[in-house]
């Protein structure tokens, strides 16, 4: 997990280094190494059918394929009180896994003054929404006058911690002006009456606004309606301040009649995408920028098999996109999707499991991405496929649940042992730098600890090194099970029948060359017995698993001449693929690894951050015919969904 007993001032130093993506020294919400593409939100045109919600997708925010053979995702005649939508915004909330989409109620064939309503929905999957009407006439006294209600949008003001939807309203003898008011808890309706936003110092109509926050920065991004139509800015630091900065220069770069610009940022990069709706020709133009005020054409670099008109794009996670597939399809031309990391966010230590009671496979990580190798619970996540992984939550919480240790839970293991004809699970784990063990009748807990380490102290003879990392073996000749452990050593040690303890007089160390240095996992295959462990440190680019045989899971160990299970791919921007654990196929000699690596793209920038920032990853575990193991080229694109027979 870590290197032998970093002192306060070396921790003090990496915290201080550290690029981690997070607040207050714990994982964000959602990581922006798992924005891996794009959610394309849009109507069509002025005709009803056309006024409706469709989506598209984009794997690099240049090139976009509709989903749904580009017919609506929602039946506006059940959603609006109209019978059309348009203009669509869609937001991720701050929790970052509920979804906010606003909608224009109106039909154009009933005239531009014809709607006084929005659409709020929400969504915890991007697929199934509930929505409620907001007629803001019959809402709120004083807008008998009110002539339309336009082009909605929502942003979470972390200030007054609200969703604040803001959007344009005209009222009879007045120009179009940008007002705001909060969404209820529940997001059915506004909690108070409409407030304005924005009025341009010119006093003009200003409408379809949209903001973006960058630095603190706050930038409102709309439309003049009067003199020369065409996109501004504006900005300010408080939302609701009412003191905005107007940049005064057009920031469209055609002469066109343009309307609904929309900002997003690109994934991994510091660049924004600035795109508007040339309505008069039926296309968008979209522009890149840094900073938010110049901007550069870059129409001859996007693609879209669809004509939409004002819309939004959203970045999405891979199992979102996933989501969207399983429900609409996958376009033909959409590029492939990688499958690894198998797991969203930042975890390491994976350790793998088949359970023969569930008939799935189970990964138990470290949760990862906090400052200093800080977390202090272990989650669980189940896969019938070794391809889709499904959170199971929280399995063991140090905190709450652990009271000799609350601290620097790192690199569980397991095992699934059938006691008197019931399954039982044995969870050993890493807590303050030492060894417990916590016990469920199910793979997904709750677990239960046995309330003191089973392992504390070092192995006689051993005067460096952490008692860390376990790692337990069930062997299939004798049916003994044993645990291994250390940093800097291999300890070893028979458990007694009930798991829980160690048997007496069997603690020793397995002698391996200067490469290891943590992370032991032993499998047995074709009556040998396979020891793996971990080079280098998990800060190190160069961290790698490397390998013994054995006749005895007791050693000693035989290596061969080339002993690299797995190192990092610098052509693909893999580093430090490290700490390991092997599952096999049932009644197959199929078998895979399953390990942890910086995140990708970002890992490679932290410095030392990187090695409290990992994901996991599976690639294929193939073997020579001598029984020797081939090296493992680690990958982007992973495996293939599993069959398990």
């Amino acid at each position: 997990m870590l290197k032998l007993q970093f002192s306060l001032l070396l921790f003090l130093l990496l915290t201080s280094f550290s690029k981690a993506q997070n607040k207050n020294g714990v994982p964000p919400v959602i990581a922006e190494k798992d924005l891996t593409s794009y959610l394309f939100v849009y109507f069509t045109g002025n005709s009803v059918e056309e006024e409706a919600v469709r989506y598209a997708i984009s794997a690099d925010g240049y090139h976009y394929y509709h989903l749904n053979d580009n017919k609506p995702i929602l039946d506006s005649k059940i959603i609006s009180s109209t019978g059309g939508v348009r203009d669509p915004h869609i937001l991720r909330g701050d929790d970052g896994k509920t979804f906010y989409m606003v909608l224009t109620d109106m039909t154009s064939s009933k005239g531009w003054d014809s709607n006084r309503a929005m659409v709020l929905l929400k969504s915890t999957d991007l697929v199934n929404w509930k929505s409620n009407v907001v007629n803001i006439q019959k809402t709120f006294p004083g807008n008998e006058n009110l002539k339309r209600v336009w082009a909605p949008q929502t942003i979470y003001d972390a200030k007054a911690g609200k969703y604040m939807i803001y959007y344009s309203m005209q009222h009879a003898g007045g120009p179009d002006i940008i007002y705001y008011a909060y969404a209820n808890k529940d997001f059915t309706a506004l909690e108070s009456e409409p407030k304005v936003l924005f009025v341009p110092k010119a006093k003009n109509a200003c409408i379809d606004g949209d903001i973006i926050e960058k630095d603190g920065v706050y930038h409102l991004f709309y439309k003049t309606e009067t003199n020369t139509p065409g996109i501004k800015v504006a900005t300010t630091t408080d939302l609701t301040s009412g003191n905005w900065t107007e940049n005064d220069n057009y920031l469209q770069q055609t002469k066109e009649g343009v309307e609904g610009s929309s900002v997003f940022k690109l994934n991994h990069s510091d660049e924004y995408i600035l795109m508007y709706d040339v309505y008069m020709k039926g296309k968008y133009q979209f522009t890149k920028t840094k900073d938010l005020e110049h901007f550069t054409v870059i129409d001859n670099e996007i693609s879209m098999d669809f004509h939409p008109r004002h819309g939004t794009i959203l970045p999405i996670t891979r199992s979102e996109l996933k989501a969207l597939i399983a429900k609409w399809g996958k376009p033909a031309a959409y590029p492939q999707i990688n499958n690894n990391p198998v797991l969203e966010g930042y975890h390491a230590d994976p350790e793998v499991l088949y359970a023969e009671k569930t008939g799935k496979y189970y990964i138990y990580p470290t949760s990862d991405g906090f400052d200093g190798w800080g977390g202090y619970y272990f989650k669980a996540f189940s896969s019938d496929n070794l391809v889709d992984w499904k959170p199971e939550g929280v399995i063991l919480d140090l905190k709450k649940d652990v009271p000799w240790a609350g601290r620097n839970a790192w690199a569980p293991c397991i095992v699934e042992k059938k006691i008197k004809g019931k399954y039982k699970y044995f969870y050993y784990y890493t807590g303050a730098q030492k060894v417990g063990v916590a016990v469920s009748d199910n793979p997904t807990g709750p677990f239960k600890d046995c309330g003191k380490p089973i392992v504390a102290t070092r192995p006689e003879g051993i005067k460096d090194g952490q008692e860390i990392d376990p790692d337990v073996f069930t062997d299939p000749k004798t049916g003994k099970s044993y645990l291994y452990w250390g940093n800097m050593y291999m300890g070893v040690a028979e458990l007694n029948p009930d798991m829980v303890s160690l048997k007496p007089g069997t603690t020793k160390v397995i002698a391996v060359n200067d490469s290891y240095r943590e992370g032991t996992y032993v499998f047995y295959r074709n009556d040998k017995y396979y020891f793996m462990w971990s080079e280098d440190d998990t800060r190190s680019p160069n961290y790698k698993v490397r390998y013994g045989i054995s006749d005895s899971p007791l050693g000693p160990i035989v290596m061969p001449k080339d002993n690299i299970v797995i190192q990092g791919n610098k052509e693909q921007g893999i580093y430090a693929t490290g700490h390991n654990s092997v599952v096999k196929v049932p009644k197959k000699d199929e078998w895979y690894i399953v390990y942890h690596r910086f995140s990708y793209p970002t890992g490679i920038n932290m410095g030392d951050a990187a090695g409290f920032h990992r994901e996991v990853a599976i690639d294929k575990l193939e073997f020579n015919a001598d029984g020797t193991i081939k090296q493992v080229v680690p990958t982007h694109a992973g495996i293939n969904p599993v069959k398990k027979n």
